[in-house]
């Protein structure tokens, strides 16, 4: 079995989808995988689908989308497989869960890769951080379970899977910027800026990636806008470390050629207290 969470639900045995059509076992199935060989209490599941405000046969109804999915599942494994739905999909006291690998899910795939390349960022050894990033990165294929009907459980997944994706683009930059790729990183940082207009990370990895490449004026226009954007939306000034890029930038501080310092801290912590 092969699940992928990571964009569009995808949920394959040999070949044969097992996803289902309707919303509700979709949600099932969606947070059984993000925890596979784990038992999902009945209650957690029944608060997924109905919230606070379950049925008088949310029981049965569950037991019966359960139902559903192990009849998929037995499909697609075919009769003349030795293994049965039901064990599988098992069911446990006050649950149930997925028996399978947890490397047959891509998140898990994507947060081993994401562990390999934090450890090599702060070894130094940022040629691995990066390629180890990328891998992560790369398993993603759009928006975490984009076309699942999200419910309170899910929707706090979906947000964590998110900020992670963030996280590690982020730390995927500071690795590039370390190994002198500041000009190729240029237009991707104007783009993700773009989508995020106030997050000062990204915000100062486009400014160190400009400066680098010989536009110190629009590295600090990067900064006016910002300013001025965190003024007028929010009504704060930019923290005190990105103030202090930009001021080194203004003096033309030599510390900003410094492709990694002997902290291994990332692009937004260059100037930190």
């Amino acid at each position: 079995m092969r699940i992928q969470v990571l964009g569009p639900l995808s949920a394959e045995v040999d070949g044969g989808s097992i996803v289902p059509s309707a919303g509700k076992p979709r949600q099932i199935l969606a947070l059984l995988a993000l925890y596979p060989g784990r038992v999902m209490p009945v209650p957690t599941l029944m608060e997924e689908i109905w919230s606070t405000a379950p049925p008088q046969s949310a029981l049965t109804t569950l037991q019966t989308y359960i139902l559903q999915l192990r009849r998929r599942l037995g499909t697609a494994m075919g009769t003349d497989t030795p293994s049965r739905a039901k064990d599988i999909l098992a069911t446990r006291h006050g649950g149930y869960l997925l028996q399978i690998p947890e490397e047959s899910v891509d998140v898990h795939d994507y947060e081993r890769l994401v562990r390999e390349g934090q450890a090599a960022f702060e070894t130094g050894d940022n040629a691995v951080s990066a390629a180890r990033f990328k891998a992560a990165l790369d398993l993603w294929r759009g928006g975490a379970l984009v076309d699942v009907r999200i419910g309170p459980i899910l929707d706090i997944e979906v947000r964590r899977l998110q900020e992670s994706r963030l996280m590690t683009v982020e730390r995927r930059v500071d690795a590039e910027l370390r190994l002198g790729r500041h000009a190729e990183l240029i237009a991707e940082m104007t783009e993700l800026t773009a989508r995020h207009p106030q997050h000062e990370g990204l915000h100062s990895q486009l400014m160190v990636a400009l400066y680098r490449s010989g536009r110190q004026a629009s590295a600090l226009e990067a900064y006016r806008r910002l300013r001025m954007r965190l003024i007028e939306e929010l009504g704060v000034e930019p923290s005190p470390q990105l103030q202090r890029l930009h001021q080194a930038m203004l003096a033309v501080d030599p510390l900003l050629d410094v492709l990694a310092g002997p902290r291994h801290s990332s692009t937004f912590d260059l100037f930190a207290a």
